[in-house]
């Protein structure tokens, strides 16, 4: 039967190398790292770019405007130019009234299914091109849960590389110092001449 004696590497004893401790301290250091610093990193930079993505927001909410505005032409286009909230879009032709008459038009996403003549929601900018709407909460709030599990998944899995290089490395120095303690030792029990 096998028996397992927990923190061997610590304890003084004749076996024990400086490349035991230094892997049972790595071993430390990595549990640290792993358990608690990873999250607190990626806790801040989540709370980081929260606050960036909110400030982006607002930024986007001031600049840009939202109208309705007639659908004039459709591209004959067969294929879906891009992705909308779940589903197909096309980029057609709107046509809408500014708030002193002024007919104005320009060329923005519209849902598939859309016909001449409907009326859609259309954001501009100030220069009055179509745009994106603005960022709502969710999505900052995705955003930054998105950098925040990255950065935490990033730092853990770099602290476990390093891990593995730091034991690569210890049992490569390991070996040595047991090559060399043999090569004293070994002629004593066999009765051999070095």
């Amino acid at each position: 039967m096998r028996t397992r004696v927990r923190g061997h590497r610590l304890r003084r004893n004749p076996l024990r190398r400086r490349s035991d401790v230094v892997e049972a301290w790595t071993v430390l250091a990595v549990a640290v790292l792993l358990f608690v610093g990873a999250p607190m990193l990626g806790a801040a930079v989540a709370w980081w770019s929260h606050g960036e993505a909110r400030a982006v927001a607002v930024e986007q909410r001031a600049q840009r405007h939202h109208v309705r505005a007639e659908v004039v032409d459709r591209t004959p286009d067969g294929l879906p130019s891009g992705k909308a909230v779940g589903q197909h879009s096309y980029r057609a032709t709107v046509r809408w009234s500014t708030p002193d008459g002024t007919e104005r038009s320009t060329t923005a996403q519209v849902p598939v299914g859309t016909r001449h003549g409907d009326t859609v929601d259309v954001w501009l900018d100030p220069r009055g091109r179509s745009v994106p709407p603005p960022a709502d909460d969710f999505t900052v709030w995705q955003h930054s849960v998105a950098l925040g599990a990255c950065t935490t998944f990033g730092t853990a899995l770099t602290v476990l590389l390093a891990h593995c290089a730091v034991r690569k490395v210890a049992l490569r120095r390991r070996m040595a110092e047991w090559d060399r303690d043999w090569a004293v030792t070994e002629p004593q029990w066999t009765h051999r001449r070095a």
